[in-house]
């Protein structure tokens, strides 16, 4: 579909890209070109996924780092390094975190885990990369007609019209959005353009474990999505790559683009149906969302 070179001299920062989306998005990059840096709390998942591109990718540069994106030094720590050793064209903000809870059970260390990564993590990382492309365009690095760099975010189709269960997650997601569009003004005088897209169902295994405990992947968008299908992820890889690519269409910014086969349209795309639950139902979701947390604290 693209040229193999298509991202040729390009760099792109992937957050959260050692597994689930990040990780299929930052090796499309890769296979089209592209070098490309992931980070995720869990340094040796990211140095995995990294040691099986450089084999399959060979010339490919991949870096790897083990950080927390809520913690905001941290953060312009990554960026710095980035920078310091031959700087950014791009940068997916996608590393985020969810579950299915009913709204008065959260407490407040529960809306932060999510809150703390989605909304405030992905802000400090698009400011740390902004300031400095900032900083190079008043440089003269960048000048009016070269490509732009570029800020791809993922959120949700709930954006638009909220989601109960998933009140932390929404409500963060709605954060993003708007800063998508608001930087995408602001910074447009210094070749920065940011857009959004929202995913439908793609089954990833942190998703399914934590959204639809105890489902088969996929079966709920098999049984109400227009399409009758969930996601592919090579959908979501060649939408990406077109966000992303330098002067493919530099005049496209501010926008959010909401790729689920018309199912928020069709059915509002939430947890709405979560209502006819009863408290054995939640317990035993809760049980399966904290032993997959207990698997993923383990790789940490």
């Amino acid at each position: 579909m693209y040229a193999s070179d298509l991202f040729a001299g390009q760099r792109i920062l992937v957050t959260g890209g050692g597994t689930g989306l990040g990780k299929a998005m930052a090796e499309h990059f890769l296979s089209l070109g592209g070098d490309v840096a992931i980070c995720g709390r869990r340094q040796a998942v990211c140095d995995e996924t990294a040691a099986a591109w450089r084999e399959r990718f060979p010339g490919r540069r991949v870096d790897t780092f083990g950080v927390d994106i809520r913690v905001a030094q941290a953060v312009d720590e990554l960026v710095q390094a980035l920078f310091d050793s031959g700087g950014l064209t791009g940068l997916v903000n996608n590393a985020a975190g969810n579950f299915i809870a009913p709204t008065e059970s959260l407490s407040p260390r529960a809306f932060d885990a999510i809150a703390n990564i989605v909304f405030h993590g992905s802000f400090y990382v698009t400011q740390a990369v902004g300031k400095r492309w900032i900083a190079q365009a008043r440089a003269g690095e960048w000048k009016p007609g070269q490509p732009c760099r570029s800020v791809m975010s993922i959120i949700t189709t709930w954006v638009d019209n909220g989601s109960p269960y998933v009140v932390p997650s929404a409500m963060s997601k709605a954060g993003i959005d708007v800063m998508t569009k608001s930087l995408a003004v602001e910074w447009a005088r210094h070749g920065i353009r940011l857009n959004a897209v929202g995913p439908g169902e793609i089954p990833t295994e942190g998703m399914s474990k934590r959204l639809n405990p105890g489902e088969e992947p996929g079966a709920r968008s098999r049984k109400n999505n227009p399409m009758a299908r969930e996601g592919r992820m090579s959908e979501l890889q060649n939408l990406a790559a077109f966000l992303m690519a330098p002067g493919q269409c530099d005049w496209l910014t501010g926008q959010s683009i909401m790729m689920d086969g018309g199912n928020a349209l069709a059915t509002g795309g939430n947890f709405y149906e979560l209502r006819s639950w009863s408290e054995a139902d939640w317990q035993e979701a809760r049980e399966r969302i904290e032993s997959q947390n207990a698997k993923d604290r383990a790789q940490r």
